[in-house]
């Protein structure tokens, strides 16, 4: 018996070495599928300009050259200060949004209040509807006159319905005997949100928080609207006006006949990935432990 016990024991841990060994491999095979194409980004953003349109990409640079990242960086101050502006309205959209998204959240999901169905739908009415662009516009404009004002970048994407549905998840697996025992103790309404609720938030606020960073991160189309002074553009659109600066030059020569097959065009769109995306990539290793206990909502937070 002792020898049939040892044998089953040695094939199991055989079975579930082999396990491991394959979903290592596995793992291994879909990073590097994932890692391939960021790393052919920054290999083109290294190659010359020829060596793209006759050689193609590669995951080594062809013809090494910093030319696209020499035209981005032509100016310093101009990206340095843009950096600024995305750093500044990624910082102040994300904290406000949070704040409201949780504090909203934690309303609509008391049952003891007593409008939390119509606040709901009043919520809910407008992913089905909404006004537009242009009325959008006007409302930015001519009422709250926020033309070339930050306000403009940070209002527009501060609260999104449907990270609300997320949060409000969140907040429902929270048991309500945490809420009773504070006002029990005497806690307001503030004191219990602020002190019992927003710690049990975490995993969910570092996911809401990451997805309203890289909206703002990464918007380019508001500061477009809105925006006129150089000197407040955003990382995103000061590279998408160079972009379209240098398209414009092409286009011009092209039509003038004169060559210009030394300036960069898919290399400055690669090297302006990378210096776009660089940063927030620096940003996920901190909150991606929280996306792992965000798999388990359903569980009594202690």
């Amino acid at each position: 018996m002792q020898a049939v016990a040892k044998s089953q024991k040695i094939k199991k841990s055989t079975s579930t070495k082999v396990f491991y060994v394959i979903c290592y491999v596995f793992v291994a095979l879909m990073t590097l599928v994932c890692l391939l194409p960021f790393v052919m980004v920054v290999s083109g953003s290294f190659s010359s300009e020829q060596a793209i349109r006759f050689q193609g990409y590669g995951i080594l640079p062809r013809d090494f050259t910093t030319a696209a990242y020499s035209l981005i960086f032509k100016s310093p101050m101009t990206v340095v200060r843009a950096y600024g502006v995305s750093i500044f309205i990624t910082l102040v959209g994300t904290a406000i949004g949070l704040l409201l998204t949780t504090m909203t959240a934690y309303v609509i999901s008391r049952k003891d209040f007593k409008y939390r169905n119509a606040l709901s739908f009043f919520f809910y009415f407008t992913t089905l509807f909404n006004g537009g662009m242009v009325c959008s516009y006007i409302f930015y404009i001519q009422y709250l006159h926020l033309k070339d004002s930050y306000l403009a970048l940070i209002l527009p994407g501060v609260f999104n319905v449907f990270y609300l549905l997320i949060m409000r998840t969140f907040v429902s697996a929270i048991p309500t005997a945490l809420i009773e025992s504070a006002k029990i103790d005497g806690a307001g309404e503030f004191k219990t949100f602020f002190s019992i609720i927003l710690p049990l938030l975490k995993s969910g606020m570092a996911t809401i928080g990451l997805f309203l960073a890289l909206g703002y991160w990464n918007d380019w189309y508001n500061a477009m609207l809105y925006m006129n002074s150089e000197t407040k553009y955003p990382l995103q659109y000061m590279l998408y006006a160079l972009m379209q600066k240098t398209q414009a030059m092409s286009q011009m020569a092209s039509s003038a006949n004169i060559p210009l097959q030394d300036m960069p065009s898919n290399s400055l769109k690669l090297a302006m990935a990378v210096v776009a995306t660089g940063p927030i990539i620096l940003v996920y290793p901190f909150v991606q432990k929280y996306f792992v206990k965000g798999v388990t909502i359903g569980s009594v937070k202690g």
